[in-house]
């Protein structure tokens, strides 16, 4: 067998590493292809601000001349400073399914980080636990929502065969509408949680989207600190989000939690782009732009599910019961758009109060990623 030459992937080269995808994933019906666009702006590192306190280097493996893998070997200095650890994080992980191909991959990003000084791999990250995060260890009969990792099957064993142990497990819960209706209590849950908090709940205001946004700065970094693995967000990072994200948003899916005209909680769910992004291929242009910019009423028709990407309520008003009112007042919404099923995701497998959160609603716990470790000597 030939020998398996693992070089840096120049500055020119992130369309080719970007489009590598697209050979590891040709046959498979369930692969969502990225916008390319997108993903340029993620590897930007001069431009995505995310890389303004980070460090990352792009691989390609060759055999032959012919690329057959990639990675990402990274170094994110406000991870390591909010958590107190001294780790490197690997990602953009894909490889044929060859243990030489990935152990060459995995090896090369270890030994990057190494020399960065730090002490442990961990991944994948995309670039980091802002974006997408984990790989997919359980649910491989379905396409990923949006804004979610897919990967083949196999990258299981290339993964754990290399080294790398399970560190932390992400849960994605499909909720129902039809299940949770006949539940008249989880109504009444959620009214008495919001009576007795006084409680109410309105969507975005698109007029005042600036302001808007302030809001949301507060809650996620304040309402996700205490989590494992998080890193809160810088404001360049969030108007960055924000930005992408304003053209598809349906301002009835962003809801905001108050108590005496405060901010107390935020949730953001996206419907399920994703099955618009498969028929795109990747490019935006020339004329797929148009299909997002169709009216929502003529998109939904295609879209069976709503993510819920984000739902934070601050420290002082958490265990209370007004996640299930959020909840609920997202399945009601997408119900009246004709979206019968929300993914709650991703949810810590330790964050019992949301996975608690996700059950009372009759969920169900239909995938699972993993993000995995592996100690430098």
């Amino acid at each position: 067998m030939s020998d398996i030459k693992v070089r840096i992937a120049e500055e020119n080269e992130i369309p080719k590493f970007i489009k590598f995808a697209w050979e590891i994933y040709k046959d498979d019906p369930y692969w969502v292809p990225p916008l390319i666009m997108e993903k340029k702006q993620i590897l930007n590192r001069k431009k995505n601000p995310f890389f303004k306190e980070a460090e990352m280097e792009l691989f390609f493996a060759e055999r032959d001349g012919k690329i057959v893998g990639r990675i990402a070997a990274i170094k994110n200095d406000i991870h390591n400073k909010i958590h107190n650890e001294n780790i490197g994080f690997f990602g953009f992980f894909e490889s044929i399914n060859d243990q030489e191909v990935a152990n060459a991959l995995l090896s090369k990003a270890e030994e990057w980080i190494k020399a960065k000084g730090l002490d442990a791999m961990r991944g994948p990250a995309n670039p980091s636990s802002n974006e997408e995060w984990g790989l997919l260890v359980e649910g491989f009969e379905d396409s990923p929502r949006m804004m979610m990792t897919y990967n083949p099957k196999y990258y299981i064993e290339l993964i754990e065969n290399y080294g790398l142990s399970k560190v932390k497990d992400l849960n994605a819960w499909m909720i129902s509408n039809h299940k949770m209706i006949k539940q008249e209590k989880i109504k009444r849950v959620a009214d008495i949680a919001m009576r007795r908090s006084n409680m109410t709940l309105r969507p975005l205001n698109m007029k005042n989207f600036k302001q808007e946004l302030e809001k949301v700065k507060y809650v996620y970094n304040k309402a996700w600190a205490p989590n494992w693995g998080f890193i809160p967000m810088t404001d360049e990072e969030i108007d960055l989000l924000a930005k992408n994200l304003k053209p598809l948003v349906d301002p009835d899916f962003v809801l905001f939690g108050e108590v005496d005209g405060e901010t107390i909680g935020f949730s953001l769910t996206m419907p399920d782009y994703n099955v618009v992004f498969k028929e795109m291929n990747g490019r935006l242009f020339p004329f797929n732009f148009l299909k997002l910019l169709q009216p929502k009423k003529k998109i939904y028709p295609k879209i069976k599910f709503a993510r819920i990407i984000t739902l934070g309520i601050i420290p002082e008003y958490q265990k209370r019961g007004l996640d299930a009112a959020f909840y609920y007042n997202i399945l009601e919404t997408a119900a009246s758009k004709g979206i019968y099923y929300g993914e709650a995701s991703w949810i810590l497998e330790d964050n019992e109060m949301m996975n608690r959160g996700a059950r009372t609603m009759d969920g169900d716990l239909y995938k699972v990623y993993r993000i995995y470790e592996k100690k430098i000597k």
